[in-house]
């Protein structure tokens, strides 16, 4: 594990036993990542807010926001930790391995908080904010502009087209606790419907507003 963490950190960690817990899932032990995950969700936060501020020194707080809801989103979160290795390094109970948990967007961004939360502890702000912006770079490079997210999008286009907001219908739920699918339908009179399912109810409200967009692109 320490050479791992050497090489998808970038940094030799001072204490294994809080990177060892960063990577400790709730059903393999009573100490597992939340408490960090908890604190990497903030210093994840802060980190991306300043690099937006500086980067963009004459956007609006409306489209800087869009960028950051993107950055921070546990999609994003989780497609690094893959790139990274990270789900071969947490530490799973049986039955949650075999539930499928270490493929989960959910536990897999958890985790690359919770080791933020780690480095933090360990290494210090600077050594997370450097870690941050070297991962997180290519996909803020990637935003030519800032996007807009398909919920925003489907409420602006059914107010262009005289019609009423969105309604979001939460359908169903199914999966093991702690790794859920939900279904949600969202509806707009005039335009149609459109179900999707998502790790979390907004997640799959973000995934339907985007599968009604996508009917009228």
């Amino acid at each position: 594990m320490t050479g791992w963490l050497q090489q998808a950190l970038g940094y030799a960690p001072r204490d294994l036993k809080l990177f060892e817990r960063a990577i400790t899932h709730g059903s393999a032990a009573r100490e597992s990542y939340e408490r960090l995950e908890f604190l990497g969700d903030r210093v994840l936060g802060l980190t991306i807010a300043r690099w937006l501020y500086e980067r963009f020194p004459d956007e609006p707080e409306g489209q800087m926001s869009r960028r950051y809801n993107v950055l921070v989103a546990r999609e994003t979160c989780a497609e690094i930790g893959r790139e990274i290795g990270v789900p071969a390094q947490i530490r799973l109970g049986k039955q949650a391995r075999e539930d499928g948990a270490i493929g989960s967007d959910n536990v897999v961004g958890d985790v690359v908080e919770a080791l933020l939360g780690a480095l933090l502890l360990d290494g210090g702000l600077d050594r997370a904010d450097a870690f941050i912006r070297r991962l997180w770079a290519p996909y803020l490079d990637s935003q030519k502009r800032a996007p807009q997210h398909p919920k925003s999008r489907l409420q602006e286009f059914a107010a262009a087209k005289g019609h009423r907001p969105p309604d979001y219908e939460l359908v169903g739920r199914s999966g093991p606790h702690h790794a859920p699918t939900f279904k949600v339908k969202v509806s707009v009179r005039g335009l149609g419907e459109a179900e999707a399912d998502g790790a979390s109810k907004q997640d799959a409200e973000t995934a339907a507003a985007a599968a009604l967009m996508e009917k009228y692109l």
